[in-house]
Parts: C-alpha cells; sequence; structure tokens
C-alpha cells in the first residue's frame, strides 16, 4: 500500500495485517525481572524432591556403568552420557546400528541388575 498497489479484496488485507499484528504482538519478548515479581508476591518453587533424588540415582547409575563389560560400558557411555544417537554410536564403533540398539539393550538389562543388586 506504500507503494501505491491497489487493495482488491479488503477483507483478506485486514486479515493479514492483523494476524501478523497478533504473531508480532506474540513474538515480543518482555522480560520480567525477579524483585518485581517477588514484589507482586511471587514465590518460585522450592523443588521437587522427586527430582533430586531422580538425579542422583541418574548419578549412581551411570557409575555403575563402570561395571558392565567393555563392550556394553562404551555404547552405554556414548548414549546415555553423551547422548550419541544410534547412528552416530554406529559410525564411531564400525557397528551396524542394529547390532549397536542389541549391546545398549543387552547393556541395559544388565545395569539394571547391577543397579538394583547395589540398592539392596
Amino acid at each position: 500500500m506504500l507503494k501505491g498497489g491497489k487493495i482488491e479484496l479488503m477483507k483478506a488485507f485486514l486479515y493479514h495485517v492483523l494476524n501478523d499484528l497478533v504473531v508480532d504482538q506474540y513474538r515480543k519478548h518482555k522480560p520480567v525481572s525477579l524483585d518485581v515479581l517477588l514484589a507482586k508476591g511471587y514465590e518460585p518453587p522450592a523443588g521437587h524432591p522427586e527430582h533430586h533424588f531422580n538425579t542422583l540415582d541418574g548419578k549412581a547409575a551411570a557409575l555403575l556403568i563402570q561395571r558392565l563389560p567393555e563392550k556394553y560400558q562404551k555404547v552405554m557411555h556414548m548414549r546415555y552420557i553423551r547422548d550419541f544417537s544410534l547412528k552416530e554410536i554406529s559410525l564411531v564403533t564400525g557397528q551396524s546400528i542394529n547390532t549397536t540398539a542389541v549391546q545398549l539393550h543387552r547393556g541395559l538389562e544388565k545395569l539394571k541388575l547391577i543397579y538394583a543388586s547395589s540398592s539392596i
């Protein structure tokens, strides 16, 4: 319209303009200070004890990976500690994706047994 164009369908024009305005409004990030939130009565959650226990259990399980046989240690470490995909692990180890998946499954089963026996 600024370039001298003509609006042929007013309804479609208004729809696009209003839609763009709504999207722009929601995309704007409005940072809010924690002090302002606290002054308004917001209290941050104290945390969930389950989260802390899950973190501790995860760290204990990560340490138990060292008790696995060597071939399972390597793939378990890459998958669950370093967060590699199956494809990435198979490229590093030179094995097929299926072989890697089987080793991960077997390693996880062995890790569950070790974890259950160590926490009793």
